[in-house]
Protein backbone atom coordinates (compact mmCIF):
# COMPACT_ATOMS: atom_id res chain seq x y z
CA UNK A 1 0.00 0.00 0.00
CA UNK A 2 1.28 3.41 -0.67
CA UNK A 3 1.39 6.03 1.31
CA UNK A 4 0.14 9.29 -0.38
CA UNK A 5 2.28 12.44 -0.04
CA UNK A 6 0.40 14.23 2.06
CA UNK A 7 0.48 11.98 4.94
CA UNK A 8 4.33 11.68 4.57
CA UNK A 9 4.50 15.86 4.81
CA UNK A 10 2.82 15.44 7.85
CA UNK A 11 4.63 13.10 9.44
CA UNK A 12 8.13 14.44 8.82
CA UNK A 13 6.39 18.24 9.95
CA UNK A 14 5.57 16.44 13.19
CA UNK A 15 9.01 14.83 13.75
CA UNK A 16 10.92 17.99 12.65
CA UNK A 17 8.91 19.72 14.95
CA UNK A 18 9.34 17.70 17.84
CA UNK A 19 12.96 17.24 17.35
CA UNK A 20 13.21 21.13 16.79
CA UNK A 21 11.29 21.43 20.66
CA UNK A 22 13.48 19.07 22.11
CA UNK A 23 16.74 20.46 20.78
CA UNK A 24 15.45 23.90 21.76
CA UNK A 25 14.93 23.30 25.09
CA UNK A 26 17.95 21.00 25.94
CA UNK A 27 20.54 22.44 24.12
CA UNK A 28 23.30 22.89 27.20
CA UNK A 29 24.66 25.78 25.56
CA UNK A 30 24.29 28.33 27.78
CA UNK A 31 25.90 28.49 31.75
CA UNK A 32 23.69 28.07 34.65
CA UNK A 33 21.20 31.34 34.84
CA UNK A 34 22.14 32.71 38.16
CA UNK A 35 19.36 35.66 38.31
CA UNK A 36 15.81 36.06 37.70
CA UNK A 37 16.80 38.60 34.62
CA UNK A 38 18.55 35.35 33.44
CA UNK A 39 14.98 33.12 32.61
CA UNK A 40 14.14 35.92 30.24
CA UNK A 41 16.99 36.10 28.15
CA UNK A 42 17.31 32.35 28.30
CA UNK A 43 13.53 31.95 27.29
CA UNK A 44 14.27 34.25 23.92
CA UNK A 45 17.76 32.19 23.18
CA UNK A 46 15.37 28.90 23.13
CA UNK A 47 12.64 30.23 21.24
CA UNK A 48 15.10 30.89 18.08
CA UNK A 49 17.33 27.77 19.27
CA UNK A 50 14.09 26.13 18.42
CA UNK A 51 13.13 28.16 15.13
CA UNK A 52 17.12 27.52 13.84
CA UNK A 53 16.59 23.88 14.30
CA UNK A 54 13.59 23.56 12.96
CA UNK A 55 14.69 25.73 9.57
CA UNK A 56 18.13 23.53 9.60
CA UNK A 57 16.83 20.22 9.72
CA UNK A 58 14.24 21.04 6.59
CA UNK A 59 16.74 22.60 4.58
CA UNK A 60 19.43 20.45 4.87
CA UNK A 61 16.99 17.03 4.55
CA UNK A 62 15.50 18.66 1.23
CA UNK A 63 18.95 19.26 0.21
CA UNK A 64 20.06 15.60 0.95
CA UNK A 65 16.63 14.11 -0.46
CA UNK A 66 17.00 16.09 -3.86
CA UNK A 67 20.96 15.00 -4.27
CA UNK A 68 19.94 11.31 -3.84
CA UNK A 69 16.78 11.68 -5.40
CA UNK A 70 17.51 13.41 -8.83
CA UNK A 71 21.03 12.72 -8.96
CA UNK A 72 22.42 11.67 -12.61
CA UNK A 73 22.01 7.78 -13.45
CA UNK A 74 24.42 6.24 -15.36
CA UNK A 75 24.05 6.78 -19.22
CA UNK A 76 21.82 10.07 -18.77
CA UNK A 77 22.95 12.66 -20.55
CA UNK A 78 20.32 14.70 -21.62
CA UNK A 79 19.94 18.36 -19.81
CA UNK A 80 16.93 18.77 -16.77
CA UNK A 81 13.99 20.34 -17.45
CA UNK A 82 13.65 23.71 -17.89
CA UNK A 83 11.81 25.04 -14.89
CA UNK A 84 11.64 29.13 -15.16
CA UNK A 85 10.16 30.31 -11.65
CA UNK A 86 7.16 29.32 -8.86
CA UNK A 87 5.32 32.60 -8.10
CA UNK A 88 3.59 30.85 -5.32
CA UNK A 89 6.41 28.95 -3.99
CA UNK A 90 8.91 32.46 -4.16
CA UNK A 91 5.74 34.60 -2.12
CA UNK A 92 5.91 31.25 0.88
CA UNK A 93 9.28 31.47 1.39
CA UNK A 94 9.69 35.35 1.26
CA UNK A 95 6.96 35.39 3.78
CA UNK A 96 7.71 32.60 6.30
CA UNK A 97 11.35 33.90 6.56
CA UNK A 98 10.21 37.88 7.34
CA UNK A 99 7.53 36.51 9.68
CA UNK A 100 9.88 34.93 11.30
CA UNK A 101 12.55 37.79 11.50
CA UNK A 102 9.56 40.24 12.85
CA UNK A 103 7.77 37.54 15.57
CA UNK A 104 12.16 37.50 17.07
CA UNK A 105 12.07 41.06 16.43
CA UNK A 106 8.98 41.96 18.82
CA UNK A 107 9.97 39.10 21.07
CA UNK A 108 13.68 40.07 21.57
CA UNK A 109 12.60 44.30 22.20
CA UNK A 110 9.96 42.75 24.92
CA UNK A 111 12.48 41.06 26.65
CA UNK A 112 14.84 44.20 26.44
CA UNK A 113 11.84 46.02 28.14
CA UNK A 114 11.66 43.54 30.29
CA UNK A 115 14.07 43.49 31.96
CA UNK A 116 14.58 47.50 31.66
CA UNK A 117 16.67 47.96 28.85
CA UNK A 118 14.45 50.86 27.35
CA UNK A 119 13.15 53.90 28.53
CA UNK A 120 10.42 56.10 26.44
CA UNK A 121 10.43 59.23 28.09
CA UNK A 122 14.16 59.43 28.42
CA UNK A 123 14.00 60.12 24.33
CA UNK A 124 14.85 63.19 22.94
CA UNK A 125 15.39 65.38 19.72
CA UNK A 126 18.93 65.53 18.95
CA UNK A 127 20.50 68.46 18.18
CA UNK A 128 21.27 69.86 14.78
CA UNK A 129 24.78 70.13 13.52
CA UNK A 130 25.98 72.60 12.35
CA UNK A 131 27.42 72.69 8.52
CA UNK A 132 31.24 73.21 10.30
CA UNK A 133 30.75 69.79 12.32
CA UNK A 134 29.06 67.96 9.18
CA UNK A 135 32.14 69.15 6.63
CA UNK A 136 34.76 67.49 9.67
CA UNK A 137 35.62 63.94 9.27
CA UNK A 138 34.52 61.74 11.74
CA UNK A 139 32.22 64.19 13.11
CA UNK A 140 29.31 61.93 13.70
CA UNK A 141 31.28 59.32 15.61
CA UNK A 142 32.53 62.50 17.37
CA UNK A 143 28.70 63.72 18.33
CA UNK A 144 28.07 60.29 19.97
CA UNK A 145 31.36 60.23 22.41
CA UNK A 146 31.63 64.47 23.41
CA UNK A 147 29.30 66.24 25.17
CA UNK A 148 26.15 67.92 23.90
CA UNK A 149 26.11 71.97 23.69
CA UNK A 150 25.47 73.68 26.81
CA UNK A 151 22.39 73.50 28.00
CA UNK A 152 20.07 74.91 31.20
CA UNK A 153 18.78 71.66 31.67
CA UNK A 154 20.27 69.80 34.93
CA UNK A 155 23.12 67.23 34.13
CA UNK A 156 21.53 64.05 35.55
CA UNK A 157 24.87 62.08 34.82
CA UNK A 158 26.60 64.83 36.73
CA UNK A 159 23.86 64.51 39.56
CA UNK A 160 24.39 60.81 39.56
CA UNK A 161 28.11 61.14 39.67
CA UNK A 162 27.84 63.24 42.77
CA UNK A 163 25.56 60.64 44.37
CA UNK A 164 28.14 58.33 44.18
CA UNK A 165 30.86 60.63 45.09
CA UNK A 166 29.54 61.06 48.52
CA UNK A 167 30.84 57.44 49.51
CA UNK A 168 34.51 58.36 50.43
CA UNK A 169 35.30 55.02 49.49
CA UNK A 170 33.99 55.48 45.68
CA UNK A 171 35.70 58.74 46.01
CA UNK A 172 38.98 57.63 46.71
CA UNK A 173 38.71 55.38 43.79
CA UNK A 174 37.23 57.61 41.23
CA UNK A 175 38.91 60.24 39.43
CA UNK A 176 35.58 62.21 38.61
CA UNK A 177 37.50 65.43 39.09
CA UNK A 178 39.89 64.58 35.97
CA UNK A 179 36.58 63.37 33.47
CA UNK A 180 33.83 65.91 33.29
CA UNK A 181 30.54 64.02 33.62
CA UNK A 182 28.87 64.31 30.22
CA UNK A 183 25.28 65.24 29.25
CA UNK A 184 22.51 63.50 27.59
CA UNK A 185 23.82 61.28 24.38
CA UNK A 186 22.76 63.23 21.01
CA UNK A 187 19.81 61.43 19.48
CA UNK A 188 18.91 58.62 22.06
CA UNK A 189 18.68 60.84 25.50
CA UNK A 190 20.95 58.68 27.25
CA UNK A 191 22.01 59.83 30.94
CA UNK A 192 23.50 56.77 32.34
CA UNK A 193 22.95 53.29 30.58
CA UNK A 194 20.59 51.30 32.41
CA UNK A 195 20.29 48.02 31.90
CA UNK A 196 17.92 45.16 34.13
CA UNK A 197 15.38 45.53 37.12
CA UNK A 198 11.88 44.16 35.62
CA UNK A 199 8.93 46.59 35.54
CA UNK A 200 7.52 46.37 38.68
CA UNK A 201 11.00 47.30 40.55
CA UNK A 202 10.99 50.63 38.58
CA UNK A 203 11.31 53.42 40.95
CA UNK A 204 11.95 51.10 43.65
CA UNK A 205 15.41 51.27 45.69
CA UNK A 206 17.27 48.01 45.34
CA UNK A 207 18.44 46.14 48.29
CA UNK A 208 22.24 46.42 47.75
CA UNK A 209 23.78 48.88 46.06
CA UNK A 210 27.26 48.77 44.55
CA UNK A 211 29.54 50.97 42.73
CA UNK A 212 31.95 49.49 40.52
CA UNK A 213 34.85 51.33 39.05
CA UNK A 214 37.04 50.13 35.93
CA UNK A 215 40.50 50.63 35.15
CA UNK A 216 43.16 49.26 33.21
CA UNK A 217 43.14 46.33 34.25
CA UNK A 218 41.16 45.50 37.13
CA UNK A 219 37.45 46.12 38.78
CA UNK A 220 37.17 47.72 42.06
CA UNK A 221 33.78 47.69 44.34
CA UNK A 222 33.04 49.68 46.98
CA UNK A 223 29.48 49.63 49.12
CA UNK A 224 28.92 52.78 50.23
CA UNK A 225 26.42 51.49 52.90
CA UNK A 226 29.24 50.32 54.85
CA UNK A 227 32.52 51.97 53.17
CA UNK A 228 34.09 48.41 52.43
CA UNK A 229 36.54 48.50 49.12
CA UNK A 230 37.33 45.07 47.80
CA UNK A 231 38.22 43.54 44.28
CA UNK A 232 35.93 40.94 44.79
CA UNK A 233 32.25 41.62 44.96
CA UNK A 234 29.73 39.80 46.99
CA UNK A 235 26.11 39.66 46.91
CA UNK A 236 23.14 37.55 49.04
CA UNK A 237 20.86 35.54 46.90
CA UNK A 238 17.11 37.03 46.68
CA UNK A 239 18.29 40.85 47.12
CA UNK A 240 18.14 42.75 44.08
CA UNK A 241 21.36 44.47 43.63
CA UNK A 242 21.98 47.61 41.88
CA UNK A 243 25.51 48.20 40.35
CA UNK A 244 26.10 52.04 39.31
CA UNK A 245 29.15 51.92 37.30
CA UNK A 246 31.77 54.21 35.22
CA UNK A 247 35.58 54.10 34.27
CA UNK A 248 38.76 56.12 35.17
CA UNK A 249 40.30 55.41 31.92
CA UNK A 250 38.88 53.94 28.72
CA UNK A 251 35.65 51.83 28.46
CA UNK A 252 35.01 48.51 30.00
CA UNK A 253 32.24 46.11 30.51
CA UNK A 254 30.81 44.67 33.03
CA UNK A 255 29.49 41.17 31.81
CA UNK A 256 28.85 38.23 33.91
CA UNK A 257 27.98 35.43 31.61
CA UNK A 258 25.21 33.43 34.42
CA UNK A 259 23.68 37.08 34.49
CA UNK A 260 23.06 37.34 31.18
CA UNK A 261 23.25 41.10 31.68
CA UNK A 262 26.27 43.19 30.22
CA UNK A 263 26.84 47.00 30.45
CA UNK A 264 29.73 49.75 29.50
CA UNK A 265 31.51 51.16 31.60
CA UNK A 266 32.16 54.73 30.19
CA UNK A 267 34.66 57.22 31.27
CA UNK A 268 32.18 60.29 31.56
CA UNK A 269 29.07 58.58 32.22
CA UNK A 270 27.32 56.49 35.19
CA UNK A 271 25.82 53.21 34.06
CA UNK A 272 23.67 50.57 35.81
CA UNK A 273 22.79 47.14 35.80
CA UNK A 274 20.03 45.85 38.05
CA UNK A 275 19.82 42.31 38.62
CA UNK A 276 18.35 39.49 41.49
CA UNK A 277 20.98 36.80 42.53
CA UNK A 278 18.95 33.44 42.65
CA UNK A 279 21.94 30.70 42.57
CA UNK A 280 24.59 30.65 44.92
CA UNK A 281 28.36 30.24 43.27
CA UNK A 282 31.29 31.93 42.75
CA UNK A 283 30.82 33.91 38.98
CA UNK A 284 33.96 35.04 36.81
CA UNK A 285 33.14 39.01 35.66
CA UNK A 286 34.44 39.10 32.55
CA UNK A 287 35.73 42.46 30.45
CA UNK A 288 33.71 42.23 27.13
CA UNK A 289 34.98 45.38 26.16
CA UNK A 290 38.86 45.51 24.33
CA UNK A 291 40.88 48.00 26.97
CA UNK A 292 44.30 47.45 26.26
CA UNK A 293 47.54 44.81 26.42
CA UNK A 294 46.13 43.38 28.97
CA UNK A 295 42.45 42.91 28.82
CA UNK A 296 42.16 39.03 28.74
CA UNK A 297 43.46 39.38 32.16
CA UNK A 298 41.18 41.69 33.85
CA UNK A 299 38.90 39.50 35.98
CA UNK A 300 37.20 39.66 38.93
CA UNK A 301 34.81 37.05 40.89
CA UNK A 302 31.19 37.58 41.57
CA UNK A 303 29.89 35.78 45.12
CA UNK A 304 26.39 34.78 45.34
CA UNK A 305 25.93 33.44 48.83
CA UNK A 306 22.85 33.41 51.13
CA UNK A 307 22.40 36.10 53.14
CA UNK A 308 23.58 35.05 56.35
CA UNK A 309 26.99 34.56 54.66
CA UNK A 310 26.81 37.63 53.06
CA UNK A 311 26.22 39.48 56.34
CA UNK A 312 29.40 37.22 57.94
CA UNK A 313 31.93 38.43 54.92
CA UNK A 314 30.70 42.16 55.51
CA UNK A 315 31.72 41.90 59.01
CA UNK A 316 34.83 40.15 58.41
CA UNK A 317 35.24 43.23 55.92
CA UNK A 318 34.85 45.89 58.26
CA UNK A 319 37.14 44.21 60.99
CA UNK A 320 39.54 44.02 58.37
CA UNK A 321 39.64 47.08 57.47
CA UNK A 322 39.43 48.59 60.65
CA UNK A 323 42.30 46.62 61.66
CA UNK A 324 44.26 47.57 58.79
CA UNK A 325 43.77 51.45 59.57
CA UNK A 326 44.99 50.66 62.71
CA UNK A 327 48.42 49.09 61.72
CA UNK A 328 48.69 52.04 59.03
CA UNK A 329 48.37 54.86 61.76
CA UNK A 330 50.79 52.55 64.22
CA UNK A 331 53.38 52.49 61.06
CA UNK A 332 52.95 56.00 60.26
CA UNK A 333 52.09 57.58 64.16
CA UNK A 334 53.09 61.35 62.72
CA UNK A 335 50.44 61.27 60.17
CA UNK A 336 53.00 62.07 57.19
CA UNK A 337 51.93 62.69 53.97
CA UNK A 338 52.71 59.48 51.33
CA UNK A 339 55.86 62.00 50.14
CA UNK A 340 57.20 62.58 53.26
CA UNK A 341 56.53 58.96 54.90
CA UNK A 342 58.20 57.51 51.57
CA UNK A 343 60.73 59.87 51.86
CA UNK A 344 63.78 58.20 53.10
CA UNK A 345 62.64 55.07 51.17
CA UNK A 346 62.52 56.58 47.64
CA UNK A 347 66.26 58.00 48.37
CA UNK A 348 67.91 54.84 48.92
CA UNK A 349 65.87 53.38 45.47
CA UNK A 350 66.90 56.42 43.52
CA UNK A 351 63.72 57.44 43.10
CA UNK A 352 62.67 61.00 42.55
CA UNK A 353 60.29 63.07 44.69
CA UNK A 354 58.56 64.17 40.93
CA UNK A 355 58.35 60.76 39.77
CA UNK A 356 56.38 59.83 43.36
CA UNK A 357 54.42 62.56 43.49
CA UNK A 358 53.01 61.69 39.62
CA UNK A 359 52.32 58.24 40.90
CA UNK A 360 50.74 59.38 44.00
CA UNK A 361 48.35 61.11 41.72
Amino acid sequence: MKIPSSIWTLLIGIVLTLASFWYGQNHGLLPAAATDEAELVDGLFNAMMIISTGIFLLVEGILIYSAFKYRRRAGDNEDGPPVEGNVPLEILWTAIPAIIVIGISVYSFDVYNEIGGFDPHAIHQAPMMNQESMAMPGSAMAATLSDTPPSTEPNLNQEKSDEAMQDPATAAVRNADQIPQLRNAPGVGSVAPTIGGTPDKAGKPAGLQVNVTGLQYAWIFTYPETGITTGEMHVPIGREVEINMTANDVIHAFWVPEFRLKQDAIPGRQSEIRFTPKKAGDYVLVCAELCGPYHGAMRATVVVEPEEAFDKWMQEQLVASKETLNQAVAINPANLSPNEFLAPYTKDMGIKPEILHQVHH
